[in-house]
């Protein structure tokens, strides 16, 4: 007989102290052991002192007056924060019976981290799994995912093409014993990155600068972490939501759907999720700064020493980022410029994964570029940090721009069977809210359900 698998609230993925004193002591050390069942609960932002995990980055390399805070995601199991909505999109299905371990294979459609963090979920809770992704994307990235025990599906292309990727997964959710966690289109996702990012986000800023938030940004793949940005309006009204796409795939902003080499981002598609009725902003960001960004900071810390970043905290960023975060902080320091923040402000991104899965990205940079010396990295680091500009940012508070972008995501969905009558509620912030509420549902349904027999 199959039980519901023992695993975190939404409440206590945002406040691990509230889980029982005796078992967040056996939590603390199942983080030795990566495949402890236990790890679920370490599903958070926040350290063992209950802290968010953050780095404010150096003004010496943002060359900005802004406090740019980076939620650093690493620490999550598995190693990237994409294991939050794969857990919740799986405990959601399992608590409403949708989802029984031992009998349904779980799919999960992804460019990488949310298609890692859906093969460690199911191997803690016992579920065997597929995750489909193109083919192009960084070994590392297949490597895990076998590793914690997935079969892989590839489809042609990088992840821009994740089209692809959900066009395969319906094709295969034909079969009655596959169940999907479609993160493009599920609302568990929505609801992990609002209440659990968002309040994370929320409560760090509290004695940084004036205590605010001005400006969340962050690439959309899913669009899940945009989702935070819901919950930092509610509470600060006047911020500002950012969506950064590649340059190379500028879909968002005008239906570009170039390739491109920003591994997690851009996928040629307007998801379900996006609430792009919050969405005030869109920037594009070159694919190639990304990657010699990334390069610079792990490989050449020196450099950013030698324009005056403290050295402690130079070492400390080697290994805290991956490409999408060099995205995040890019688009971080456009929107200080452009909105003419100052030093009391804040703006709060996040660091998805950290370098581990792309060493095979910076070695394919060296053999790319061929001459990386000091001189080349430090002319890098200035055109790429310190001379960011305001090009390629959009208003998209109009009613034009709303337009256009909803339009953007009927010609997506509508395929999918989605009716234009379901599409039109998600115009309205009652849809979402509504949405949302279902957390406290869910918290209920969870506690009482855990460890039970289906």
């Amino acid at each position: 007989m199959s039980k519901i698998p023992f695993g975190p609230t939404y409440d206590e993925m945002l406040h691990p102290n509230l889980i029982d004193p005796e078992l967040r002591k056996k939590v603390q050390l199942a983080k030795h052991n990566e495949l402890d069942e236990l790890n679920l609960f370490n599903i958070t932002w926040k350290n063992e002192k209950q802290e968010v995990n953050h780095i404010i980055l150096p003004k010496e390399m943002t060359g900005v007056d802004a406090n740019i805070i980076v939620l650093v995601g690493k620490y999550f199991p598995s190693g990237s924060h994409k294991v939050g909505p794969a857990y919740s999109t799986l405990i959601e299905g399992c608590v409403d019976h949708d989802i029984i371990p031992g009998k349904h294979t779980i799919l999960g459609p992804s460019t990488g981290n949310f298609g890692i963090g859906v093969s460690y979920i199911c191997n803690l809770m016992k579920l065997d799994s597929i995750v489909i992704m193109p083919d192009n994307m960084s070994k590392e990235r297949y490597d895990r995912i076998l590793k914690y025990g997935a079969k892989l599906d590839l489809t042609p292309g990088t992840e821009s093409d994740v089209i692809l990727t959900l066009e395969r997964t319906y094709k295969l959710k034909e079969n009655p014993n596959y169940r999907s966690l479609a993160q493009f289109e599920l609302l568990p996702n929505y609801r992990f990155h609002r209440h659990v990012t968002g309040n994370s986000a929320i409560e760090v800023v509290k004695n940084i600068g004036n205590g605010r938030i001005a400006c969340f940004a962050s690439a959309p793949g899913s669009a899940g972490t945009l989702a935070a940005g819901d919950q930092i309006k509610h509470v600060f009204p006047e911020a500002k939501i950012v969506a950064l796409e590649p340059y190379e795939c500028s879909t968002l902003m005008n239906g570009g759907k170039g390739q491109h080499r920003i591994e997690g981002i851009g996928d040629k598609m307007c998801t379900l999720i996006h609430n792009v009725l919050n969405t005030d902003f869109i920037s594009l960001i070159e694919d190639e700064d990304t990657v010699k960004g990334l390069k610079i900071i792990h490989d050449a810390p020196h450099i950013l020493v030698e324009y005056g970043v403290d050295p402690h905290t130079a070492k400390q960023m080697v290994d805290m980022f991956g490409v999408s975060t060099i995205c995040n902080i890019i688009g971080s320091i456009k929107m200080a410029k452009y909105l003419k923040l100052g030093p009391e402000d804040n703006i709060v991104t996040v660091a998805t994964d950290g370098y581990d899965r792309y060493n095979s990205v910076i070695e394919n940079l060296n053999h790319r570029v061929l001459e990386t010396e000091d001189f080349v990295l430090r002319r890098w680091f200035k055109d790429i940090f310190l001379k960011a500009d305001t090009e390629h940012i959009i208003d998209t508070r109009v009613s034009s721009e709303k337009e256009r972008l909803y339009k953007q995501k009927e010609h997506d969905w509508l395929k999918f069977g989605y009716s234009k009558a379901y599409l039109d509620q998600m115009k309205s912030m009652d849809f979402w809210n509504h949405e949302y509420d279902k957390v406290n549902y869910y918290n209920e349904k969870i506690k009482e359900l855990r460890g039970k027999n289906i």
